[in-house]
């Protein structure tokens, strides 16, 4: 019997239209970014270009940045993170000029919460693709 991984339990994302080519990246393990007519990056994902309302194109990042600023969360924000240890939420520049929030985890199978104490902000990190669900990926981030 192949192995199952364990029921996703944490709440999942809310898919909107506008979003679509970014969770389709995501289940690929690619980190697409909307860009505006000039290739350049922009962050969160809309139906149209900010400023010039033109159509969004899609660019692949590298997946590397480094933590703007980070908190330490002790209590989840639903039922369904407790007794889990703390989380570590960050913002994180990515190379690419965008400014993510993402969880910091550690490069492992179910990618666990990283120590609080081994982050600093100006870490080094990249992303990594944590398969929740079959048809959900989660971009979270490690240290590079």
């Amino acid at each position: 019997m192949a192995d199952e991984k364990p029921a996703y339990t944490k709440p999942l994302p809310d898919m909107r239209p506008e979003g679509e080519k970014f969770w389709e990246g995501m289940r690929e393990h690619k980190l697409l970014l909307p860009a505006g007519p000039d290739g350049t990056p922009f962050w969160y994902p809309r139906a149209l270009t900010p400023l010039t309302l033109e159509p969004v194109q899609w660019v692949e990042s590298k997946g590397e940045g480094e933590v703007y600023t980070y908190s330490v969360h002790f209590i989840g924000p639903s039922k369904a993170y407790k007794g889990d240890p703390p989380h570590v939420v960050a913002l994180v520049d990515l190379d690419e000029g965008v400014r993510m929030m993402t969880n910091l985890v550690k490069d492992e199978e179910g990618y666990p919460s990283i120590d609080p104490e081994d982050v600093s902000i100006g870490m080094r990190v990249r992303v990594v693709f944590h398969d929740v669900t079959d048809e959900i990926t989660l971009p979270k981030f490690s240290p590079a």
